[in-house]
């Protein structure tokens, strides 16, 4: 996972193994790369339940696979919260895999803001791994 600012900041950019000659190749806004970190591989269970509002509140749904399109599954365009139980997702801002990134490790993740994200707008997600 490569990020635009220092310490895990800003636009993040998933990259699967391959090779990548400029920054246009994994769909940069900028050349500007200042964090870089390894996801480990998940052998095992992925397990994700996410919420409509701040702090685990409202409505919610537990995934275990990748979810191309929120709406279609979940009815909502936002998520404010997810509780991530098992494995490493990447949240992308629309359907089909496509627009800003967001990597979510285990962990709680109380509002949007905690993923690196200035607002709640989720258009689909994924879970990584070695094989996609």
């Amino acid at each position: 996972m490569l990020y635009e600012h220092p310490n895990y900041t800003g636009h993040q950019y998933f990259l699967r193994r391959g090779e990548y000659p400029d920054f246009q190749q994994w769909l940069g806004f900028n050349d500007s790369i200042r964090s870089c970190r390894i996801i480990p591989q998940q052998c095992g269970s992925y397990r994700i339940r996410i919420y409509e509002r701040e702090d685990f509140r409202g409505e919610s749904m537990e995934f275990v696979d990748d979810c191309p399109s929120v709406y279609d599954r979940f009815k909502k365009h936002d998520i404010y919260s997810c509780i991530v139980n098992d494995g490493h997702w990447v949240f992308y801002e629309l359907p089909n895999y496509k627009g800003r990134q967001f990597y979510l490790r285990p962990g709680e993740y109380r509002r949007h803001t905690d993923w690196g994200s200035v607002n709640a707008r989720v258009g689909s997600f994924r879970r990584v791994r070695e094989n996609y």
